[in-house]
């Protein structure tokens, strides 16, 4: 079903073998398909290489095209349309034009031809196809509209992929029209099938990545379709094989007249296939599947409408996959939600330890579909379910598992990741929360044998590797179903089980600190995973920030956070929960996190602030909370801010500062209120400082009082002064504070700074 490496009998490259099987560049393989005629232009639209059969199609030898004009090719009509649409860059519909102005030996005179072009590196290419009549011979838009519908009311991605190969043969008439489906490994299942009714059935076969290589994929990723339309073809060399220019062969990724793969070839005459086609399932920008043609009754060349037609089908089932597959997900959380709803309420009002409620509680194993489950707290082991492992062998798998980065980890072959334990233990698949190496809980999984068919014997490619380099390697000529037992693999973790898992983790940890005398140094822990300890670097911007705990309490609920945005623009926050202690700092990890995520869906400052608090008022009784949020657009031209109850952020010039006139809205936390999104430009030299009230706030002290020492400390020692040192010298002003504080400040970077310090003030 695949595409291997090389091209078939090119002048370009050798014969195939072992070494260079899943090497060789597909993209480039100096020949195409007889059924059309290429051409390659430079960017004055002459002629630099050209497909050999130029002369029995267009009535030109290859000699002479070679060097020629558009129009001396195909004639002033065409080359005229063409010329137009290069220029404006038109490259998305062919052209469909009867070539009339050819020499009379050309086998396209008079020929409706489809044409199509695009760029490949400095050249044009163009491809000649005449019109075929097979495929899709009542295309209409209603037709069309009538499949996407059909395709839209599949309820699952089974049902979708059944009547995708339904559709897909409707249009294109092939024989045998079957769904193939990658897995985390790239083998490849047939999920669907629709076929003649004397074929026997693929359905539920099994083929191994080999059978397509990465190169392979790569392709089948960035060109939708791909026609063989007679496996028996010759293939018809390019001339010259190389570009004169980059004495490089033509790159033609894009070109649906690609001649194929030797090996491909000889895989699908082994099938006995006379002719195929694959459509790409594409599923956020990672290829899914494919949907694979194949024809036993000779050569088959479905219309280009017909084939335009099933590649748009492909498209829009590889959306309805990606949302039938979002919609599980979306279940199976919410189902896992409401379990871990259940143990939350348990385990919180059991006046155990949370650690002995979890490990007793009923729904531990079946939260995330385990057997057995081990809890490790301080050289403590408590054990649940089928374990046939010692301690010391639990810490190893524990530690092989750590993540500093991830919180949550897994895996579903264990005898992969620790090959010592081959054949001493059932459990196949472990899964593993926890922050330190002395305190996680892990999952475990016993051995679920698989019996998976495959087409044809998988291993063999394996085994001709090993009769050495001077074997060529064939493709497999048996595909008579061939059945292995699959061990050593667990079922595989699913993300939603792994999100279960960390929310049920980080729930004990916010029990734990709120009955363990180590409360506070287990929460300034916490604290110090989530705020950020040092300013990461953001192109075009110069930042400094700095937290300072209060002098009575060890830990508040102030945060900043620094992120990047998909559109490259960046978001600035500062928050402050009201309070201290652990229930603080567990809300203010709370509010980042939510915060965060509206940012990254692509909320406004305002629009995510108000979504702030409407889910505190909601969800968080009785805690409120103030926040500035800025976004610096891409471009680095302006911050967007907006402010809910927080201190009004400063313009800091050399001149002095002063407050920006941004709106407040209410509290986080009240449910009431709207936020409002200002603009202000960002001016080189200026910096924008945002801080918590910590650094102005004193017990018995004017607060506008503290507030304009503030402003006057700020524009006195910003200018010449180095950035983050005119940030300490403003944390002076926290000397002796009630509450923990936090500044950061931002500014445009000047071009050539080497590094922070460089720019000063206007």
């Amino acid at each position: 079903m695949s595409e291997s490496p090389l091209a078939p009998h090119t002048p370009a490259y050798g014969e195939v073998d072992l070494s260079t099987c899943e090497s060789e560049p597909i993209h480039v393989p100096g020949a195409i398909q007889p059924h059309g005629v290429l051409l390659a232009l430079d960017a004055e639209l002459r002629c630099v290489v050209v497909s050999a059969n130029c002369e029995e199609l267009l009535g030109i030898p290859s000699s002479a095209a070679v060097g020629a004009t558009l129009a001396a090719l195909v004639g002033p009509a065409l080359a005229a349309a063409l010329e137009e649409r290069i220029a404006a860059e038109v490259t998305t519909e062919p052209l469909v034009v009867r070539l009339d102005d050819l020499a009379p030996r050309a086998a396209l005179v008079g020929a409706h031809v489809d044409v199509r072009h695009h760029r490949s590196g400095s050249r044009w290419i163009v491809e000649i196809e005449p019109i075929s009549g097979a495929g899709a011979n009542r295309l209409t838009y209603q037709s069309t509209r009538g499949a996407m519908a059909r395709l839209a009311e599949a309820a699952s991605v089974h049902e979708l992929a059944d009547q995708l190969a339904v559709e897909v043969r409707a249009l294109l008439g092939f024989d045998r029209v079957m769904v193939y489906r990658f897995d985390g490994d790239w083998n490849g299942e047939v999920i669907a099938e629709e076929r003649r009714a004397d074929l026997n059935s693929f359905l539920g076969l099994h083929y191994p990545a080999s059978d397509i290589p990465a190169q392979a994929r790569r392709l089948y990723t960035i060109n939708w379709t791909r026609l063989i339309a007679d496996v028996g073809y010759t293939p018809v060399p390019l001339q010259p094989v190389l570009d004169p220019a980059t004495r490089a062969p033509l790159d033609l990724s894009h070109a649906g007249l690609r001649s194929v793969s030797p090996i491909h070839i000889e895989y699908l005459a082994n099938m006995g296939v006379t002719a195929s086609m694959s459509i790409s399932l594409v599923v956020d920008g990672v290829l899914w599947g494919l949907v694979a043609c194949h024809h036993y009754s000779g050569p088959h060349r479905p219309s280009h409408e017909a084939r335009a037609a099933a590649e748009f089908l492909g498209q829009v089932a590889s959306q309805t996959a990606s949302d039938r597959e979002r919609a599980d997900s979306r279940e199976r959380t919410l189902a896992a939600q409401t379990v871990l709803a259940r143990m939350f309420a348990r385990i919180s009002s059991n006046p155990a330890s949370p650690l002995v409620s979890l490990m007793e509680d009923p729904e531990l194993l079946t939260l995330v579909h385990a057997t057995g489950a081990v809890l490790s707290y301080d050289g403590a082991v408590t054990r649940r379910g089928d374990i046939d492992l010692d301690d010391d062998t639990l810490q190893r798998i524990a530690s092989t598992l750590e993540d500093p980065v991830v919180y949550a980890t897994c895996t579903d072959r264990l005898d992969t990741l620790m090959p010592e334990l081959a054949g001493r233990t059932s459990a196949a698949g472990v899964l593993r929360v926890g922050s330190a190496p002395d305190r996680w809980l892990m999952w475990l999984r016993p051995e679920q044998k698989r019996i998976v068919d495959w087409g044809g014997d998988p291993t063999n490619k394996a085994l001709a590797a090993a009769e050495g380099p001077e074997v060529r390697l064939s493709p497999r000529k048996s595909f008579e179903k061939w059945r292995e037992v699959v061990r050593g693999r667990s079922l595989p973790w699913a993300p939603w089980k792994l999100e279960a898992a960390d929310a049920l983790g980080k729930h004990i940890i916010g029990l734990l600190l709120s009955r363990s005398k180590e409360q506070i140094a287990m929460a300034e822990s916490l604290q110090r995973s989530v705020v950020l300890d040092q300013t990461p670097e953001v192109a075009g911007l110069e930042l400094a920030a700095h937290y300072r705990p209060a002098s009575t309490f060890q830990l508040g609920g102030d945060w900043w956070d620094v992120f990047d945005l998909d559109d490259g623009s960046v978001a600035f926050v500062v928050g402050d929960v009201a309070g201290h202690g652990v229930s603080a700092a567990s809300a203010m990890t709370q509010l980042r996190t939510a915060l965060r995520a509206y940012l990254v869906e692509g909320h406004s400052p305002a629009a995510a602030l108000d979504r702030l608090d409407h889910l505190m008022a909601n969800l968080l009784d009785q805690r409120v909370a103030t926040a500035v949020v800025g976004i610096v657009d891409a471009e680095r031209t302006r911050i967007s801010l907006a402010n809910a109850g927080h201190p009004v952020p400063l313009l800091v010039t050399a001149q002095g500062a002063r407050d920006l006139d941004v709106p407040l809205r209410p509290l986080l936390g009240v449910g009431a209120g709207e936020a409002v999104t200002v603009d202000v430009p960002l001016v080189p030299g200026a910096a924008l400082l945002l801080y918590t009230d910590g650094l102005v706030e004193r017990r018995g002290v004017d607060l506008r009082a503290r507030t304009e020492r503030l402003r006057a400390l700020a524009g006195d020692t910003y200018a010449g002064s180095d950035f983050q040192l005119w940030l300490d010298r403003l944390l002076g002003l926290h000397e002796g504070g009630d509450d923990d504080t936090t500044l950061l400040a931002l500014r445009l970077a000047s071009p050539g700074d080497d590094g922070p310090s460089a720019t000063q003030g206007a």
